[in-house]
């Protein structure tokens, strides 16, 4: 392994001095290279099994870079050698929360969701986790979410084993739930573990898997399995005000992410997605 880095390093005129292993989850493998010219960090992963999975991060973090609003780590390149795909990027230090963290990851996020698009979906597919993320592009937010976010993963857990009835009457109902907004940049992913805060105290975002799509995905997401302080949505609304029943609404994003969960890891995850359908049925 270390003499892939050194490949990579110098690939990229860095003379590597130091690897240091980095929890990266079950998909990456993630290290620290110290260089002479600073710290970087570096993701790797099987090129046959995630093709491009790293192109379309790269594409997804400078997308949120270009929107001025969270601070992101920059991208120094991203390819293949010896059948391994890497990303090569910029080391943050870990930072402490200033006192209005929150009310500025709030501002953040609305700052980034004003970015937005005649149409929902993207240029590019991309992933969310090791799952395939189609983003067709779509003229109405709830075209998008039913045929670019639902349907390929009810596909997939059907293939899986689990099955769902009646869904056209589902469908049918929920797209008269969804808000008829535009679109906005999203994360697309923002659980806890993808937010970091830098050395200067702001908050930074990582792993992406963005999409010009409905906002309250993000907001929903971040409520699914918790690690962000009330003061974010109520500040969020005020900055950006939400349309009327957003938070009646989480549960309907939250299939999503729950659907992602069941194809990932399995039947603990199918009561709560049973419920959602039924509850719109």
């Amino acid at each position: 392994m270390e003499k892939l880095h050194f490949k990579i390093t110098a690939e990229n005129n860095l003379n590597l001095l130091q690897t240091k292993t980095l929890s990266g989850g079950d998909i990456n493998t993630v290290f620290l290279l110290k260089c002479e010219e600073g710290n970087f960090v570096i993701k790797l992963n099987d090129a046959s099994r995630f093709p491009r999975m790293f192109e379309a991060e790269a594409k997804g973090l400078n997308l949120l870079r270009d929107s001025d609003s969270f601070r992101i780590p920059e991208i120094i390149s991203n390819g293949a050698i010896e059948g391994t795909s890497y990303l090569l990027m910029e080391f943050l230090q870990d930072g402490n929360k200033t006192k209005n963290f929150w009310s500025q990851f709030a501002s953040h996020l609305a700052k980034l969701h004003k970015n937005s698009q005649s149409y929902f979906g993207l240029d590019h597919d991309n992933y969310i986790g090791s799952l395939h993320q189609t983003n067709l592009k779509c003229i109405s937010a709830s075209e998008f979410f039913i045929s670019q976010r639902l349907q390929p993963q009810f596909r997939m857990a059907s293939e899986n084993g689990f099955n769902f009835k009646d869904l056209e009457k589902f469908y049918k109902n929920i797209s008269e739930e969804i808000p008829k907004e535009p679109s906005s940049l999203i994360h697309g992913d923002l659980w806890g573990g993808n937010y970091m805060v830098s050395e200067e105290g702001r908050p930074t975002l990582i792993d992406p898997a963005v999409a010009f799509a409905p906002r309250e995905m993000d907001l929903a997401m971040m409520k699914l399995f918790g690690g962000f302080d009330n003061v974010v949505f109520t500040t969020y609304n005020e900055i950006f005000p939400l349309t009327d029943g957003w938070t009646d609404r989480h549960a309907l994003w939250q299939l999503y992410y729950l659907l992602v969960h069941l194809n990932l890891f399995g039947s603990g995850y199918l009561n709560r997605v049973k419920s959602i359908v039924s509850n719109y049925s």
